[in-house]
Order: structure tokens, then sequence, then C-alpha cells
């Protein structure tokens, strides 16, 4: 695993106790080098707003002025939920930890983003021409990172986070330790298992006998999530290298996620499924996706014979 170091800076000098606190509570809760890395960095830019406030003293206006602020710079409502999650998680560890009593991040309300925007997604030919664009000397391990993205809804840091002995070969089963450190089972689907068997077997020689993970890098360590991102945008763009720039679609690795839960509700699946499939800690996450019924709705009302009354006032 990745080593998190705080960088030095002068503006944050004087919270840097409370700095290492946070790492190393973050580090004991088992958030990913990613999360880490992110809400260092958020919560190093809300302390240098402060100013050297002394913490016990701040306030929730603080807060709400960080942010404020964050939103007049440009941050979208995404981004601005993340500092304020950053900031609120870094005052919750200093409770826990007993260095503070109080958190004045707690009770201000999330910026409302578009959850009724349907998330892009692809369906099941494109997905296959999208794999079709899959290439280069690794090319069996990267099409297996691609199928548990499409095909078993894996986020890319819970691709990230697989080890060899996760895959059970003989059951066809996989663990996946996800968001809020929960496990969650799935079956692996024979085409896909196959796949990973492959990649296991083509593995990379890993740097140290210690490293477990499914995915190495050339240079023998566990894949980053940002090294999975760019594989993915690399793949995409070749994907959509024959269209126009304005016909082409901001597909993401997350995409592959979102067409996995398209295909399921499309087959059938009922949402409380495609919430455990998808690891949501709430139904309400996975109702953004109810949109790709819509279609099938459409078709089952038209085959409808609906049949009207007549009309009294007609030829009367």
């Amino acid at each position: 695993m990745t080593t998190i170091r705080i960088p030095d800076d002068e503006a944050c000098e004087s919270y840097a106790e409370y700095l290492e606190a946070f790492l190393i509570w973050m580090q004991d809760a088992g958030y990913t080098d990613y999360t880490q890395k992110n809400y260092l960095s958020d919560v190093r830019h809300f302390l240098i707003a402060l100013k050297e406030r002394e913490l016990d003293t701040v306030k929730k206006i603080h807060v709400m002025s960080f942010l404020s602020n964050a939103r007049r710079e440009g941050a979208g409502d995404a981004t601005r939920n993340r500092k304020h999650a950053a900031v609120q998680c870094f005052f919750k560890a200093l409770i826990e930890l007993e260095l503070l009593d109080q958190n004045p991040a707690f009770g201000i309300k999330k910026a409302k983003t578009e959850t009724n925007r349907a998330p892009v997604y692809m369906d099941e030919r494109q997905i296959a021409e999208f794999l079709e664009a899959v290439e280069g000397k690794y090319r069996g391990r990267n099409l297996a990172i691609f199928l548990l993205m499409a095909y078993m809804g894996l986020r890319v840091g819970e691709v990230h986070a697989l080890n060899v002995s996760h895959y059970n070969a003989e059951r066809r089963t996989l663990q996946v330790f996800g968001k809020g450190r929960k496990w969650r089972t799935l079956p692996v689907p024979e085409a896909v298992g196959g796949m990973l068997e492959e990649a296991i077997a083509q593995r990379l020689s890993p740097w140290t006998e210690r490293e477990e993970a499914l995915f190495v890098s050339q240079k023998g360590r566990r894949m980053s999530i940002r090294a999975i991102q760019q594989l993915a945008a690399d793949t995409f763009d070749r994907f959509q290298q024959d269209l126009e720039p304005n016909q082409r679609i901001p597909y993401s690795s997350h995409k592959l996620r979102h067409s996995f839960a398209t295909m399921l509700l499309r087959r059938g699946a009922d949402l409380r499924t495609v919430q455990e499939m998808l690891g949501h800690a709430s139904i309400q996450t996975t109702t953004v996706y109810t949109h790709v019924t819509n279609r099938e709705k459409e078709e089952a009302m038209s085959r409808l014979d609906v049949k009207l009354p007549p009309n009294p006032g007609k030829g009367s």
C-alpha cells in the first residue's frame, strides 16, 4: 500500500499535529489511498482559510464560508459536497481521538446535485465494441479489468483492491471490498471467470513476494486507481476515434458500472437485487437507474388496446 505523506506547508504548520492525527485515523478506518489524498488536500485548504484560528473556536459559519468560496472559485456541487465531507470527517476524527469536542461541519446541508439526470451508459452492443478496442501488451489483464466493471459492476477502487485470493475459481465467486468497508460476494459469469483465470495465469511478477494484488502494474506493484482510470480513458478514446469530436460521449470507467446496472434492470432484475450487486448502502442511490425502464414502460403501454365509450353527443 502507498505511504501517504503530508506535504510541508508553512500555512498549515500550526495544525500539523491535527493533520497527522487525521491521517492515522483514516488509515485505521480503512479509507483508500485515493480518499486519503483527496480528504487531506481539502482539509489543508480549509485550514489555510482559517488563518491559524484555534480549531476549538471554529464555528459553522467558518465551514460555510469555506464552501461558499469554493463555489465562487468554480467548484461544482459534487466537489463542494466532497470538501464538506472531508472537513466533517476531519472534525469527526479529532472528536473520536479526544482532541476536540464539537463538529462545526455537522448539520450543514449538502448541495443538491443533479439526481434526476440520467447516467451515461452503454448498451450491450457498444460494450462489445468497446472491448474490441482493448489492445496492447497486457490485453488479457486489461480485458479482465473492464469485464469486472461492465459485467459485475465493480467500482474502480474495488478493482484496485482485489487480491488473487478474492477469486474462488471452484465456486466461481468474487469477494469484493466496497464502500463503507463492507464485503459482498458476487457470482462470476462463466465468460468473465475464464478471462479472470487467464489474467491470473498471465499475472505480471510482483515486485515483492508479499504483493497479493490481482492486477499488477508493469513496475510489479498493485495497479493504482489512477492507472486504471487512465487505461479506461485511453481505450474509450480508441473506441470513439472514428467519430467527430462533437459526437463523442464523455465515457469514463464508472460508466461501465452504470451499464451493468442498466443491463440488469432491462433483463428484469428487481431494484433490491441491483442494490446488492452494486454494493449501495441505500436503495435510494440505486433508483437513479430506474430511468432505463422508461422505454420498456412505453412499449408496454403501446400494447394496450384502449376502448373508449361512444360519444353520446355524436350523431344526435
